[in-house]
């Protein structure tokens, strides 16, 4: 009996020893893969974010989609102008006598060019539209929109992509999980987002690790 017992002993401590070993290493491996997917479309996010950013000063309003984006970094230029305070007297024919007026003055220095200001002698934001994941080929979904707030119209944008498409490859269980994350130091919910449709921001839904862990 101990000979026919003792080899299936061993295989199940093997058996029980593997599943325990892989419960402790595939949720440290999912952790790593993910955080360093996470930084690498952050990156991109962020990217997108200061094109906006520059789009709307210089426009108005927030770009719809990246091909006009792309167009607007290489091509438009920001104004640099300089302002100071400056006053005088004038004559007020109410009150009859000389009163000082503050004015501020705005002289326009010259023009500066958005893309040199922003990514320096870079082009990645000729890519910046794409989610940089391997086996990856998509770009990230954004939209534009002006809405009421208060009874003013702001411009507002939202570029996104899916934990789906960024973990495509990552153990499912271990996906949902991520997916449901409700913390001050995860990426809350089901995708990674910048800006909003509905609220007046330009911030992503990501802890500041990944602004310090960002190129």
């Amino acid at each position: 009996m101990k000979k026919v017992l003792l080899p299936i002993l061993w295989l199940l401590i093997t058996f029980f020893g593997y599943k325990l070993y892989n419960s402790i290493y595939e949720p440290i491996q999912f952790n790593k893969v993910k955080e360093q997917r996470y930084a690498d479309v952050i990156q991109n996010l962020k990217d997108v974010g200061l094109a906006q950013v520059a789009h709307k000063s210089v426009t108005g309003v927030y770009a719809q989609d990246f091909k006009s984006l792309v167009e607007f970094v290489d091509t438009a230029q920001y104004i640099l102008v300089e302002k100071r305070d400056s006053s005088y007297l004038e004559y007020d024919r109410v009150y009859r006598i000389d009163m000082l007026r503050e004015v501020q003055i705005i002289d326009t220095l010259g023009f500066a060019s958005v893309k040199d200001s922003l990514y320096g002698t870079s082009d990645r934001y000729k890519t910046m539209m794409k989610v940089p994941v391997e086996g990856v080929d998509t770009t990230f979904s954004m939209k534009a929109d002006i809405i009421d707030k208060n009874g003013y119209q702001v411009p507002v944008f939202e570029v996104l992509v899916s934990k789906d498409i960024v973990l495509f490859d990552q153990d499912k269980y271990l996906l949902e999980q991520e997916k449901a994350t409700i913390s001050v130091d995860g990426v809350n919910g089901p995708s990674i987002i910048l800006g909003s449709l509905s609220e007046v921001s330009t911030n992503g839904n990501w802890p500041s690790i990944y602004d310090a862990t960002a190129k």
